[in-house]
């Protein structure tokens, strides 16, 4: 059955298209956006939703939203989705932060020339038929310094053309290194060393709790007198308040705010202050930008639902189309890893350790992680993903480590899980060959090569005669057939486990009649996903 796919807010046809020229169904009502009773009654119906500002994924939408797997934002901010609530509801939340670049940076840009020159004012002053040249007085761009938080996407391009400008550009960014910004041409600073320098500031970081006030009353105060303020990123990163004090005051000899604390904004401390330049969070409004991220998140969207590649995801490791291929098998195998254990750990887990061996150790780890921890959750609760594992396995307090190593071992690679309870420790180690099957390896440090099937049973003793025969006798005279038997032993007359592949599931009763001979320690049938 094909995916469907509500479009809830204005999109282009090329972007519906796309949905359709992909064999995806897809419903296009642009009006439901600002629905969100209509929204609530429909959103059921649908695997993935693509949204623009207007629709707001709430968390009362989502609890409706049964089969939903994706929401796709077409621009940056995703402010109007509930990404914690999304993330335990296991849907994908992606944006296109690629789309807009160019348009939001120009928008930076602009708004500095007319902060410099004061554009906006002098352009009212003249339609007013007033003629004041004296009373604009401005400034130039070249030769000044430019302050950038934050230069990753747009902030890189903004660098770039302030440098095609003449502008001398420091940058405050803990994830750019030294040896980029020298490739780039621009100077890492601190923070209050780019305050304390910079003639104009712009800022281009996401809303997050490190960068909320970053701008804030204490660090304005640090910058230098005259400074000119730019935020076309997110409101909040600013003290409005403070800055309009500084604005008065003559510190700060002008502002661009495109974004603000509240949006809408009809009443703002910047409202109304002289050389102070505001547009209505217009950065990524241009023909061009909204085209872009229409046709990327319908192709993201796309990708997701078709191939299983993820894009750009907010909570959720990026997985491409091509790695979703070379990864699959291995995914299957973590998350077949995680539910063998979890299916046996009936107290609390303390930490989850994952090592990747030879080949698997250059794959995406993220996503190899997030199968694993899927797999273990799933135990529990048969509707998490790996969307929402990891978020549930921090709302536990489990702490989850990753190794990996060079190959050892007669296999290319390997995944070893350990998951570690308050009572026991638990390990299990798996790989895949070269038909593209998962198989187990290992178990309880015991050496093993078992074909995983959706029925299982898995038995522990200590190692002595008539295991094998009461096993086989059992399910035998009760209809069980065995697909597989698997068998190993850390040593003669010590610890031996086995496992059976079966066909169905053996009934209770069965389980009962093993338990009675007093031959096993554990006796504990298993399920795996089938797909």
């Amino acid at each position: 059955m094909a995916p469907k796919v509500l479009v809830s807010d204005k999109l282009s046809e090329t972007a519906v298209q796309i949905f359709r020229d992909r064999g995806i169904e897809v419903d296009f009502e642009p009006s439901l956006g600002k629905d969100k009773d209509a929204l609530l009654a429909k959103i059921g119906e649908y695997d993935g939703l693509a949204i623009r500002s207007a629709t707001k994924v709430t968390e009362k939408i989502l609890e409706a939203a049964t089969n939903l797997k994706v929401v796709g934002r077409a621009g940056i901010g995703t402010d109007n989705v509930d990404k914690v609530a999304a993330s335990k509801k296991g849907v994908i939340v992606m944006n296109t932060p690629y789309g807009n670049m160019i348009t939001t940076a120009e928008h930076a840009i602009a708004m500095m020339f007319a902060v410099a020159r004061q554009l906006p004012e002098a352009s009212a002053s003249t339609h007013a038929g007033k003629w004041e040249k004296s009373k604009f007085m401005g400034v130039e761009l070249t030769g000044k310094t430019l302050g950038v938080i934050g230069a990753g996407n747009i902030g890189g391009i903004v660098c770039d053309r302030a440098l095609g400008l003449k502008m001398k550009v420091v940058a405050f960014d803990p994830f750019l290194s030294e040896e980029a910004a020298d490739k780039r041409g621009i100077e890492k600073v601190e923070l209050d060393e780019l305050l304390k320098r910079a003639d104009f500031i712009t800022l281009h970081v996401p809303l997050i709790d490190s960068t909320r006030n970053i701008l804030s009353r204490e660090n304005l105060l640090k910058t230098k007198k005259g400074v000119r303020i730019i935020n076309c990123a997110r409101g909040g990163l600013v003290d409005e308040e403070a800055l309009a004090e500084l604005l008065q005051s003559g510190h700060v000899a002008g502002a661009g705010f495109d974004v603000f604390a509240q949006e809408p904004a009809t009443e703002n401390p910047l409202f109304n202050l002289p050389n102070v330049v505001c547009t209505p969070h217009l950065g990524a409004a241009t023909t061009e930008a909204q085209e872009n991220v229409a046709l990327q998140v319908a192709e993201q969207m796309a990708d997701y639902l078709l191939t299983g590649a993820v894009q750009n995801a907010l909570n959720m490791p990026s997985v491409t189309a091509e790695e979703a291929k070379v990864m699959g098998p291995w995914l299957k195998l973590a998350g077949h890893l995680g539910s063998f254990v979890g299916q046996l750990t009936m107290e609390a887990i303390e930490e989850i350790s994952i090592t990747y061996n030879g080949v698997v150790g250059e794959m995406n780890l993220e996503a190899l992680n997030c199968g694993a921890i899927a797999g273990i959750m799933k135990a529990v609760n048969p509707d998490v993903n790996m969307v929402s594992a990891p978020v549930i396995a921090r709302e536990r307090g489990i702490e989850i480590s990753t190794t990996t190593q060079d190959k050892t071992g007669a296999f290319e690679g390997y995944i070893r899980l350990e998951v570690k309870t308050s009572e026991r420790t638990r390990s299990i180690a798996g790989t895949v060959f070269s038909d593209g099957k998962p198989r187990f390896i290992q178990i309880k440090g015991i050496n093993i090569d078992a074909e995983i099937g959706e029925h299982m049973l898995y038995t522990t003793n200590d190692d002595i005669p008539g295991i094998i025969g009461t096993l086989g006798q059992t399910m035998g005279e009760n209809g069980v057939n065995i697909a597989n038997f698997t068998l190993g032993r850390s040593g003669a007359g010590q610890d031996a486990i086995a496992l059976l592949y079966l066909d169905d599931q053996p009934p209770a009763d069965v389980l009962d009649k093993l338990k009675a001979t007093g031959m096993f320690k554990q006796i504990a049938p298993m399920r795996f996903d089938a797909a």
